[in-house]
């Protein structure tokens, strides 16, 4: 059996507590929360909204009581009075927007097209699916704002009318081909001057069609002129191509027979005259000796003869020497005995 002995417990005397007059002063928040300190913070809050930033892509527009007071504003710290006294409408004047005119091409591939918004009328009366893409910013930011409600909507409006107006003064062909350029270029030039005229407050960019096809209904016959197009302007190339390489050749060719006749005629007349020429010298030296000058003739003709003759030489007895013969004569096959030489006898006189 086990006996446990607690300590004893030892009180710690309590403080003595001071009489209220002898306590230290401790503020009290409360005392400060008045209505003119809290209107007074409230105004300054109010005050301090009125200072904003524009970015550096963008301008604001600044208006007081509804009023424009600053049209543009350009980037960087500003300050103007609060809301609702004053109001800040910040835009991205840099930031490229799009309008597309035809029918995106999401909406193309799911079904959800505007046939009557894509199909054009050309000169020729032909129907044609053009889809173009114009792209636009901001010019004047408070036209931009408080002229229209919906800006993008009559951008396309003005591209649209213009787009048509041109397609109209052309034919399918010019359309499909080579007048594609030239239509873009002038539809952005007069589409800028409805929308200056409306005072939208944009500029286009540009204006790019990007696709021009004929309706599902004409398509293949559409495919068929197209083919035949391609395959005409292949021919005319291929034949302009030989065109360009055998008319020089035959130029050329014609060049160098000309000049060989010029030289060969010119070779001949040279060749006439001095063989002229010598024989009048010939002449003159006949006429003052004819039995030398027949002489030499003669021989001079033997000496251009003879070295192209195969000669014999017979000797003063009438022997004929067969070794110069021989000397002309194939080598004797291996084995087989030459034949001896002879000397054949010479020919009576007669």
């Amino acid at each position: 059996m086990s006996l446990s002995v607690e300590p004893p417990v030892v009180q710690e005397p309590e403080a003595p507590i001071a009489p209220p007059e002898l306590r230290p002063s401790v503020p009290d928040w409360r005392q400060y929360v008045t209505r003119r300190n809290v209107a007074g913070a409230l105004l300054a809050l109010w005050l301090l909204s009125g200072f904003y930033i524009v970015s550096a892509d963008e301008q604001a527009v600044v208006t007081r009581f509804g009023k424009i007071v600053e049209n543009r504003v350009l980037p960087g710290p500003h300050v103007t009075w609060p809301w609702p006294v004053g109001s800040v409408y910040k835009l991205k004047v840099r930031q490229m927007q799009r309008s597309v005119i035809g029918g995106e091409p999401a909406d193309t591939l799911l079904g959800r097209v505007e046939p009557l918004r894509s199909q054009f009328l050309t000169g020729d009366q032909n129907i044609i699916n053009v889809r173009t893409v114009a792209q636009y910013s901001i010019a004047t930011p408070a036209d931009y704002l408080f002229h229209f409600e919906d800006v993008a909507a009559a951008v396309s409006s003005a591209v649209e009318a213009e787009l048509g107006r041109q397609i109209a003064a052309r034919t399918v062909d010019e359309v499909l081909t080579t007048e594609k350029v030239a239509i873009q270029e002038t539809v952005r030039q007069r589409a800028q001057a409805l929308i200056d005229g409306y005072g939208l407050g944009v500029v286009l960019s540009t204006v790019n069609i990007e696709q021009v096809a004929a309706p599902p209904e004409a398509a293949d016959a559409f495919r068929d002129v197209a083919s035949a197009r391609a395959d005409a302007a292949r021919i005319v190339n291929e034949a302009e191509g030989y065109s360009n390489d055998i008319i020089p050749r035959a130029r050329g060719e014609g060049e160098q027979l000309l000049a060989s006749a010029e030289a060969y005629q010119q070779r001949k007349t040279n060749e006439a005259l001095g063989d002229a020429a010598r024989f009048t010298q010939l002449l003159q030296e006949y006429n003052k000796n004819p039995e030398v000058t027949r002489s030499r003739l003669y021989l001079e003709a033997m000496e251009q003869v003879l070295p192209r003759l195969k000669k014999t030489i017979v000797d003063e007895q009438g022997n004929l020497d067969l070794t110069i013969i021989r000397r002309n004569t194939p080598p004797a096959t291996p084995g087989v005995p030459a034949a001896p030489p002879r000397i054949l006898p010479a020919r009576p006189k007669e």
